[in-house]
This record gives C-alpha cells, sequence and structure tokens, in this order.
C-alpha cells in the first residue's frame, strides 16, 4: 500500500490489521515530514476502510524512534527557513491519532523519545518491550516537550510527568507501565505472535491480555517519593529550591538537582508552565499552545546553541542565554504562549 512514504515508512494490510513500520534504521527512525503526511494520509483511508479494524505502528532496527529530524531542523532554522511547516504537520498528526476512532496499537521495542512519543503515546494501546527506553529530552537542547507532551505528562501521578519533563530522564517499560504511559507490557519474542493475532482477530483488548507480561517500576519507592515532593512545589524555584535544600542528605535529590542545572534555563521555564498548564486543556488546546511555543523557540537562540554542542561539536558545553534560572524574566516566558494571530494552528 502506497501513501507517499517512500523509502522511509511502510504500509501493509494484514488481514484486518492496517500495519505501519517506520524503515529509516540507520536514522533511528527519526521522524521526518514524508513520514509525518504519508501516516495521516494512512490513518485518513483506513478509519473510512471497513475491513481495516486495528491499526499496528512498528519500527526496523534498535529503535522505534529516537525522535525529529533535528539536524535538518537545526540546517534549515540556521538558514533562516525554520521548517515551521513541518512541526504544523506533526502537531496535526498527533492531534489526529488521539482523536483515531479505530485502536492504535503502538508496538514499542527500543528507544522512544520526541517525534517518536508523538506518533505512538497518543493512541489507544501504548505496548512497551523490556527493551524499551522513554524519554522527553528536549529541555537539554534548549527545546521544549512537545507532539503533545503537555497533554500526555499532566496525567502521570506522582508528579512523576513534570519530573521527565525537567530532567529528560528515560525511563524502561515498568516506569512507563506504572506511571500509565504504557497500557501493556509483552515480551519482545511475542511481538511476532501478537501481531498475527491482531490481524486474524482485529480485536486489541482481547489479545493484549493474552500477551501481556507484568514488568516492575524500576524507580525506587523512595525516590519515588521525593519526585511527589519536590515536583508538586507551585513554582519552578520552588522545585529547585526544595531540591536543593534536600541534596545534602538524600544522593536523588541532588542527582536530579545537579541534572536540572544543566539544562537549558529558558526551556526549563517553559516546560514547567506548559506542563502545568496542559493538566486543564484538551488535547486540541495543547497542541496549540506547543505551536505557539514552537514558533518563538525556532526564533530563539538557545535551540540552536542546544543542537551544536548535541550534534554539531559533539559533547561541548552549550551556553545558554540568559545562563542562570535566576536570569530568566517571566516576561520572556510569557511570550512563548502569546497568540499567533493569524499563523495560529489550525487542526
Amino acid at each position: 500500500m502506497d501513501f507517499g512514504g517512500g523509502d522511509e515508512i511502510r504500509f501493509e494490510r494484514l488481514g484486518k490489521a492496517g500495519v505501519v513500520t517506520l524503515t529509516r534504521p540507520k536514522a533511528l527512525n527519526a521522524v521526518t515530514h514524508n513520514m509525518v503526511k504519508a501516516l495521516g494520509r494512512a490513518l485518513d483511508a483506513w478509519e473510512q476502510d471497513t475491513g481495516i479494524e486495528v491499526v499496528v505502528v512498528k519500527a526496523e532496527g534498535r529503535a522505534f524512534s529516537a525522535g525529529g529530524d533535528i539536524l535538518h531542523i537545526y540546517e534549515a532554522g540556521r538558514a533562516g527557513k525554520p521548517p515551521v511547516d513541518f512541526f504544523a504537520d506533526e502537531y496535526r498528526l498527533n492531534a489526529r491519532i488521539a482523536r483515531f476512532k479505530k485502536p492504535y496499537v503502538a508496538l514499542i521495542d527500543g528507544i522512544v523519545m520526541g517525534g517518536g512519543v508523538g506518533i505512538s503515546f497518543h493512541g489507544s494501546h501504548r505496548v512497551l518491550t523490556e527493551n524499551a527506553q522513554f524519554a522527553m529530552p528536549e529541555v537539554g537542547i534548549g527545546f521544549f516537550p512537545d507532539v503533545g507532551a503537555s497533554h500526555l505528562l499532566p496525567d502521570l501521578g506522582g508528579c512523576f510527568g513534570m519530573y521527565l519533563a525537567l530532567t529528560g530522564t528515560r525511563i524502561r517499560y515498568g516506569d512507563a507501565l506504572w506511571s500509565g504511559l504504557a497500557t501493556h507490557t509483552i515480551k519482545a519474542d511475542d511481538q511476532a505472535g501478537l501481531l498475527d493475532e491482531l490481524a486474524t482477530n482485529g480485536d486489541a483488548n482481547a489479545e493484549l491480555r493474552d500477551f501481556f507480561v507484568p514488568a516492575k517500576r524500576e524507580t525506587e519507592p523512595r525516590d519515588l517519593d521525593s519526585i511527589a515532593l519536590h515536583f508538586s512545589k507551585g513554582t519552578l524555584a520552588g522545585i529547585v529550591a526544595s531540591l536543593d535544600q534536600a541534596a545534602a542528605g538524600d544522593a536523588f535529590a541532588a542527582r536530579t538537582l545537579a541534572t536540572i542545572r544543566t539544562r537549558s534555563p529558558t526551556s526549563l521555564n517553559v516546560a514547567w508552565r506548559e506542563i502545568s498548564a496542559g493538566q486543564a486543556l484538551s488535547m486540541d488546546e495543547c497542541m496549540k499552545m506547543e505551536f505557539r511555543i514552537l514558533n518563538r523557540m525556532l526564533a530563539g537562540h538557545d535551540f540552536y546553541e542546544g543542537i551544536r554542542a548535541a550534534i554539531i561539536d559533539k559533547g561541548s558545553k552549550p551556553a545558554w542565554r540568559p545562563a542562570d534560572l535566576d536570569e530568566v524574566r517571566m516576561a520572556d516566558i510569557d511570550a512563548y504562549f502569546a497568540p499567533l494571530g493569524a499563523q495560529e494552528l489550525v487542526l
């Protein structure tokens, strides 16, 4: 089946299942504009196709998807042509997946971050194997948790979503399951068998009950208590102060504070406000908010500086502007959330 994805994404009909496979393993299945548009066309067709009862999204290689194609975004932005259209279509797709009327099974075996989260975790069934690793590490590159993170992360109990947003910490399948990010965990060796059964029966709930294998939470209970205590504070400054106060006697708090202090101060402030606001917003409203932020991020400094340090001059230390949390002006953060007028995202 051809929805215009070329050699980056494959579409197949297997019995009652429409199967999507990300096919850029050498690029860790980084999401491109071409992939976004093709997947959107497939969902439009399959939602109306009575022969398709379930959609399954999977990937080739050792990563589900390590995110968006940030090098391309960096180069386009540096050339004065930031790829706003790519993000607009990506965010529309994220919202489209959340509204999709049929079971949407994301089969995640390996790394899933950024843009990969956007095409998987807004579906009805998020299925992780023991090889899965989830992260939203954007504050570490001067960006912000996007692709619907403002809708996804606030729902996690114990302030776990705010912790993930402000630290970029990677978690495994047990933490994903117990936090509510994942709906099911299975053995990696059972993926092919699950796909066969879904293609035969089309009943995602029944088949996932049969293949489900419980996973233990990886984060220690005392560290979860620490997260709930510190990340529940009503301001970003309050979170940092709480971690600082506990750091002398709590190794987890000390490590977490050290991590936060390496992140972009601007990104941290934007992420805190975004995740806080998302608690009261619909998915569509979250995507419109994120698109406002996105436009300002692409016109700013820290994102390009973060990519330079991480990708161009690998391992170098980014020079954030401003460099310290105390130097961030709230008026500047307000501007990230301001309406875009005629440029607002239309869903």
